[in-house]
């Protein structure tokens, strides 16, 4: 019995010690408190939202020279949702997204920043990030690629009564291969006036960023544009996500 006894008690102390050591993380930092109950010293980090891990990984003025770096006023958005946005071509809407400042695919969080140099009549670049659950990330870099595939001949997105007619839509040669990446320009007229634009997607892991390029004061003076995303700020951007 009394050897029973003692069995009982060391297997009982080893669940306890299994119990403590599950408490603390697996750690073995911890100590026992007056009463002679263990206590953990150390405390687990916090898990990131997707939308806090986006906020940390996204370019800021400090992460690159000359460009100012802030968040877009979404009072002249064409779009604050994929689902404000009408195409044409069903097919065409990751396009439409890229050269709007929405995430592609179906996104855990995202996030937009205009990157600028700050000179009147000079091309804003906007910076947009997306995190995604596992797999999804492959999927909408496939989307976007069949995209440009489909929709060379152009299409037309409206959103919140405005429309965006696009003339053209053409592979180029991606500057970041990141996991995966493409590029893509695309022409537009508008009051008689063409421009061209140009994007790119890059994948991360879990996460793309998107590189959009217009010259809005061009449009807005109907004088032809061509603007061109800036190799600093794609190398800031994707320097962040390692």
């Amino acid at each position: 019995m009394r050897q029973a006894a003692r069995t009982a008690s060391a297997l009982t102390l080893l669940s306890l010690a299994a119990l403590t050591l599950t408490a603390c993380g697996g750690s073995q930092d911890s100590a026992a408190d007056a009463s002679g109950k263990p206590t953990c010293t150390a405390s687990r980090t916090k898990q990131l939202t997707p939308a806090e891990r986006l906020a940390k990984l996204v370019i800021t003025k400090a992460d690159i020279d000359g460009y100012t770096v802030e968040k877009p006023d979404t009072k002249f958005a064409f779009a604050k949702s994929q689902g404000e946005v009408i195409i044409n071509k069903t097919a065409c809407a990751p396009l439409a997204y890229a050269m709007n400042q929405l995430p592609l695919g179906k996104p855990q969080a995202g996030l937009t920043r205009t990157v600028e140099t700050g000179s009147y009549g000079g091309a804003s670049t906007y910076v947009t990030l997306a995190t995604y659950a596992s797999g999804e990330a492959k999927s909408a870099m496939a989307d976007l690629s069949k995209a440009v595939t489909s929709c060379g001949k152009g299409f037309t997105a409206k959103a919140t009564g405005n429309t965006s007619p696009y003339d053209s839509v053409t592979f180029e040669k991606a500057t970041s291969p990141g996991d995966e990446s493409l590029a893509f320009r695309s022409t537009m007229t508008f009051r008689g006036t063409t421009h061209t634009l140009h994007a790119q997607a890059v994948r991360r892991d879990d996460i793309v960023a998107t590189y959009f390029s217009v010259n809005g004061f061009a449009v807005a003076d109907g004088k032809p544009s061509d603007a061109k995303l800036p190799a600093a700020v794609v190398r800031a951007q994707n320097g962040k996500l390692g």
